[in-house]
């Protein structure tokens, strides 16, 4: 058991010996092992700081990152019109002004004047700001609307209908499908539109086209093709505007005749906007084949929503193709079923 005690004793002894002879011998490496970590990482922050080193000690901005297709807005907001449109007629009696944000047309006794978008759209939420003719007005029509080509097009319509002064304009609507229309519905306005810019806006989606004014809805043009009722969404359709004579019909049924002495005749548009799927003839529509991202792509009238287009068409709409037994004897559209 000495022998033993003994041994240990020396071994533990010379062990702790050894252990005390390395660890001065390592403090060398150690030190230069923790210098060149704090050199590494000074050279390395100094790096980042600077202009053109990667930024690793940053937070990435967003903004900068790449976006991909199928997120990217397609907003127009305040498009100026000499870049997105063109004059189609009545060059002389078209005008751009405050840098391409304000468009004006006139007409007179020799011309009118119109325009329309460089872009095709197949379906988008379109708006526009008018403000139209003053004073008498009678005889004349201001026109916005969406309209594809050819003898079976597509149409969507805001027609202003010009009246005397101090009796209301008309705001007529229509929808075409195909070529038909006949679908016509219209409304005195609860304000004067011609004191100051209203917002007329457009929505068409797959389901249904919603007529907006001031963001109350007025009308709604549901999807029935399930019971034969064409629809319009396979056709783009261009933005149009203009403004002309249409004395034979557009005031209480042409009775009452434009007045060629308050011509010219003005109305002015501004703030367009179109969040919108623009169709090329080469790549197709610019929207992938699910924009459920976008809001307006399935929207439909809420509650509230449904409150104000019931008082829209209870108190301002004067006329309804669907209860124009006169016009159609045989009866109104099948859609008018589900009205």
């Amino acid at each position: 058991m000495g022998l033993l005690s003994s041994s240990s004793s020396r071994l533990s002894t010379s062990h702790l010996t050894r252990s005390r002879s390395i660890v001065p011998s390592c403090l060398p490496f150690l030190a230069f092992l923790s210098v060149s970590i704090f050199l590494l990482y000074q050279v390395d922050v100094y790096i980042a700081r600077t202009r053109k080193g990667p930024r690793r000690y940053q937070p990435t901005s967003y903004l900068l990152t790449p976006i991909p297709d199928e997120v990217k807005s397609r907003v127009i907001t305040n498009g100026t019109f000499d870049r997105l449109f063109e004059i189609t007629w009545g060059d002389d009696h078209a005008d751009i002004h405050e840098e391409g944000e304000l468009l004006t047309l006139r007409l007179d006794k020799r011309s009118g004047s119109g325009f329309r978008s460089k872009d095709e759209y197949l379906f988008g939420k379109i708006d526009m700001q008018l403000k139209l003719v003053e004073g008498n007005s009678a005889g004349t029509v201001t026109a916005y609307y969406l309209s594809s080509e050819g003898d079976f097009h597509d149409e969507i319509d805001f027609e202003f209908l010009g009246n005397t002064s101090g009796d209301p304009y008309t705001l007529h609507t229509n929808v075409y499908s195909q070529g038909k229309g006949d679908r016509e519905q219209q409304f005195f306005l609860w304000f004067d539109p011609t004191a100051d810019f209203h917002t007329y806006t457009i929505i068409w989606n797959p389901q249904r086209i919603l007529f907006y004014v001031d963001d109350i809805p007025i009308r709604e043009f549901t999807n029935n093709e399930a019971i034969g009722v064409p629809f319009p969404n396979t056709q783009p359709m261009r933005i149009h505007s203009s403004i002309w004579n249409a004395e034979e019909w557009a005031t209480k049924g042409g009775r009452v005749k434009t007045d060629w002495s308050r011509a010219p005749f003005t109305a002015a548009y501004r703030n367009f906007n179109a969040d919108a799927c623009i169709w090329s003839s080469l790549k197709g529509s610019s929207c992938p084949s699910n924009s459920t991202k976008r809001p307006w792509f399935r929207e439909k009238l809420n509650t509230a929503a449904v409150r104000k287009l019931k008082w829209a068409q209870k108190y301002h709409r004067v006329y309804n193709y669907c209860s124009d037994k006169w016009r159609f004897p045989e009866g109104p559209g099948l859609e008018c079923k589900f009205v």
